[in-house]
């Protein structure tokens, strides 16, 4: 008798097993149907940020027919708006990014992209779903498609949020300055998930704090004054001057960040010159600047000035011809609601299986600008999570010598679809629902 009691409480104290919800048969259903070939087209014609006419309009299409959904186009920009209400409750906002990247595909898949385009600055560039975009808005036509066939289970309102230029870091603002909040239902909760090439595919992960870092966008113009490349003494050589900031930048990151404080500066484009033999009168770069807490940011930031400042002053420019400094573009940090994620990162282990829900590692400084749907003054509580995307056997292939898993944002990037997607769309509608339990 005291050996079955004691059997009953050890079984009693184990966690119970994940129990399968009954709609991961109809996610994988309709990823066989539907959403895979979706998914294919996706990948097939990626447009650029704030470009992404034909992808809004196909997501427009596929959210319309979604019974009970409306949906509204164009709001700031391209971005696309669907809402599905059902009775009185709260709102989620669900939001899938959309844009590509102007890198051309070198992937090798069947369907890499062969797309070219001209950007908003002009510039005419080859064009490739190198973040994994294309399955953030396929998971959420999925997952439309599943709260929308399960309104028995949910009371409350989800805004369905097709986002334009991530990759630009603007297409959030956008839309909130366009009415987002105020022209739609506005949630208490706002969800998201990004594939993540560097997780085994079908897991995820989530913070209870820093998801991702901090991201301004940098161009630096400095100027000189032209001359014959045999007389240099003639003229202000910006070559010369911006080589010698691209090293001084670097000291800000090495000599005045505080060592356990995460930063980046990187100068990804410098330019200048047209031909071997004339000193140009400018040179330009364009750097990004990444950090984990606002006041490294604004110090970096600042710093970035006062350097590009000081190197003007040591080659002798006069004060009009200094470099000049502009922040284009920017996204704070992305920070999860650390209740909100332990309730939600619960919900995920007992709907996919504890062996699936990873701890989180920030292993880079990639950044998001879902942080402004959900940033402090908004009063909006953020969830965002990631999807392995890459197969157990290449990252084994990988460790005993073979090729590397490719990164975000290279061109040879590429994810598994069918586990990212079907994942995804199960993950979001699990968190839906809990969110929207009748009662919770």
């Amino acid at each position: 008798m005291r050996h079955l009691l004691l059997a009953a409480l050890l079984l009693s104290a184990a966690p119970l097993a994940a129990q399968t919800p009954d709609y991961v048969a109809a996610v994988k259903a309709d990823y066989d149907k539907s959403l895979a070939a979706m998914w294919d087209d996706f990948h097939r014609n990626p447009e650029l940020s704030f470009k992404e006419v034909r992808t809004a309009a196909k997501m427009a299409a596929a959210l319309k027919g979604v019974p009970g959904v409306e949906v509204t186009e164009k709001v700031g920009g391209t971005g696309v708006v669907g809402v599905l209400r059902n009775g009185a409750g709260p709102v989620v906002l669900v939001r899938a990014d959309m844009d590509g990247l102007p890198v051309e595909e070198k992937s090798g898949l069947a369907n890499a992209s062969k797309a070219r385009q001209v950007g908003v600055d002009g510039v005419e560039a080859p064009v490739m779903h190198a973040c994994g975009h294309d399955t953030h808005i396929t998971a959420l036509v999925g997952t439309a498609r599943r709260l929308a066939a399960m309104k028995d289970r949910w009371k409350g309102t989800v805004v369905f949020v097709v986002q334009p230029a991530e990759e630009r870091v603007g297409g959030a603002r956008a839309m909130l300055k366009d009415g987002l909040y105020t022209r739609f239902p506005k949630p208490q909760y706002a969800l998201a998930f990004h594939s993540n090439s560097e997780g085994v595919a079908g897991t995820v992960s989530a913070s209870e704090g820093i998801q991702y870092s901090s991201s301004d966008s940098v161009d630096i113009t400095v100027l000189g004054v032209g001359a014959h490349g045999a007389s240099p003494h003639t003229g202000k050589d910006p070559v010369y001057m911006a080589s010698q900031l691209v090293v001084a930048l670097q000291g800000l990151i090495s000599r005045e960040r505080e060592p356990l404080a995460p930063g980046v500066i990187t100068v990804g484009s410098f330019h200048a010159g047209a031909k071997h033999n004339i000193i140009s009168d400018e040179a330009r770069l364009q750097v990004t600047v990444r950090a984990n807490d606002e006041e490294t940011r604004a110090k970096l930031l600042a710093g970035i000035k006062r350097v590009a400042r000081g190197v003007g002053e040591l080659n002798g420019m006069p004060a009009d011809r200094m470099p000049v400094v502009t922040v284009i573009e920017g996204t704070p940090t992305t920070i999860n609601d650390a209740a909100l994620a332990r309730r939600l990162n619960a919900v995920l282990a007992a709907t996919l299986g504890p062996e699936r829900v990873r701890p989180f590692e920030q292993k880079g400084m990639g950044a998001e600008d879902f942080a402004a749907f959900v940033a402090p003054d908004t009063g909006v509580k953020g969830y965002y999570f990631d999807v392995g995307g890459t197969r157990q056997a290449a990252f084994d292939a990988a460790k005993a010598g073979g090729p590397p898993v490719p990164s975000h944002h290279s061109p040879l990037f590429k994810v598994e679809p069918e586990p990212v997607i079907v994942t995804g769309t199960v993950a979001m509608t699990a968190a839906v629902l809990d969110l929207l339990k009748p009662g919770g």
